[in-house]
């Protein structure tokens, strides 16, 4: 019996084929919206995840307070100095730390000049807290020792003559001029997947020192747990030794100190409060549809008037109508849910394609979790349905008699 009522529904759709189009045209643009956007989202969170997941679960990282941008890039006043790492290395539960000093400094290879960012990591003991991590390893040459000088690490992105970046591929013992001064390239970074580490130049601290003329400071202070430590409670260890270092009340700190846990999940949040805006935005899409679903289906009632007559002169109960009606309106959200989906995972997919051929990064790539697929086309099936229950409902309660006799 249902079958047959989903048949009668989908014979109706096409037999109005303009109407019907138009009339799915809101929800399809809503559901395509939702389904692009949340995807590329999705698939951002999960690409930044993994590049947190790379700093190491055993980490607490220190930075300057307000720091909104790359470490070396910020515009606040706190500043991080040698002596917070000393402290940091003597506080309990620390195993190795260490800190680096970055800035955004001019880059000159061949005729080009680029302004990445520039890092400056210790080539002593310390430097083992940076290359234990995935992120720093090498795709050619070697990373830094002790004893280099002007010896420098290339981004892969900057290397690699990809999108806005230097025309002729950087190689193994050419030579980059880094703030006037003349660097011998020793290894290509390999391509983490974020335009700030691929497009990054790594240099000894000391050197970085000497072509900036800055001492006594550090961007950022990355320490590693000792074995079996709770990385929260070290930071919370950390915070109370540099309070007590720089004379500060709980509460007015100038810097911060976070596991890496917590920096994903305040991304992960961050993220998701964009979700639900573009959500929101959708929505009033959807919120149209239903509107021209609802308007669609009194057309449907007025002019199928007679039909409903002789429905019910011939037996069909007031729920058969009711069920008619509302299927097919149903059917109207489902097939803009459908097509919506379709054209939302070729939309996320294609920005991805496009993002990766001129950025070569995999940060912008679409993720299509189960929950979106079959949320959108629940959430659309859902729409059609209960924008056409009151039409559906003043169908079934015609009078067979009134109905017949409408013209």
């Amino acid at each position: 019996m249902i079958s047959d009522y989903f048949g009668f529904a989908v014979g109706n759709l096409f037999h109005r084929r303009l109407r019907s189009w138009l009339t799915i045209i809101g929800i399809f643009i809503g559901i395509a919206a939702v389904v692009a956007l949340v995807s590329l989202s999705q698939g951002m969170q999960d690409a930044i995840g993994n590049i947190f997941a790379s700093l190491g679960s055993d980490r607490v990282l220190i930075t300057p307070k307000g720091m909104t941008g790359p470490p070396g890039t910020e515009t606040t006043s706190s500043r991080l100095y040698v002596t917070d790492l000393d402290v940091v290395k003597k506080t309990k539960g620390v195993k190795e730390a260490a800190g680096y000093l970055s800035r955004i400094l001019p880059a000159k290879f061949g005729s080009q000049t680029k302004y990445p960012l520039v890092a400056g990591l210790p080539t002593d003991a310390g430097l083992s807290v940076f290359t234990s991590l995935g992120q720093f390893a090498t795709v050619e040459g070697r990373m830094l020792k002790s004893g280099d000088k002007y010896k420098v690490i290339v981004g892969y992105q900057l290397a690699k003559e990809t999108g806005g970046t230097f025309k002729k591929p950087v190689t193994i013992g050419k030579s980059v001029y880094i703030n006037g001064y003349k660097f011998e390239v020793i290894g290509i970074r390999k391509p983490i997947g974020s335009a700030m580490f691929d497009t990054q130049v790594i240099i000894p601290l000391e050197t970085m020192r000497e072509i900036t003329g800055i001492q006594n400071e550090l961007s950022t202070i990355n320490a590693m747990a000792n074995a079996g430590a709770s990385p929260n409670a070290l930071a919370d260890a950390i915070k109370k030794d540099l309070r007590k270092s720089r004379g500060l009340k709980e509460g007015n700190e100038d810097f911060d100190a976070q596991t890496s846990e917590q920096l994903r999940q305040l991304v992960s949040s961050i993220i998701g409060i964009i979700q639900a805006v573009i959500i929101g935005i959708a929505a009033i899409s959807l919120l149209v549809g239903g509107i021209g679903i609802m308007n669609t289906m009194y057309t449907a009632v007025l002019e199928r008037t007679n039909e409903i007559g002789i429905m019910k002169a011939i037996g069909a109960k007031n729920s058969d109508v009711l069920l008619i009606f509302v299927i097919e309106s149903g059917m109207l959200g489902l097939v803009g849910g459908l097509l919506g989906v379709g054209t939302g995972v070729a939309l996320s997919k294609t920005v991805e394609f496009v993002a990766y051929l001129i950025w070569q990064t995999p940060l912008i790539s679409a993720n299509f979790p189960w929950w979106l697929i079959l949320g959108a086309l629940g959430f659309s099936f859902s729409i059609g349905t209960i924008s056409g229950i009151w039409p559906a409902y003043q169908a079934s309660k015609m009078q067979p008699v009134k109905a017949l006799r409408y013209e």
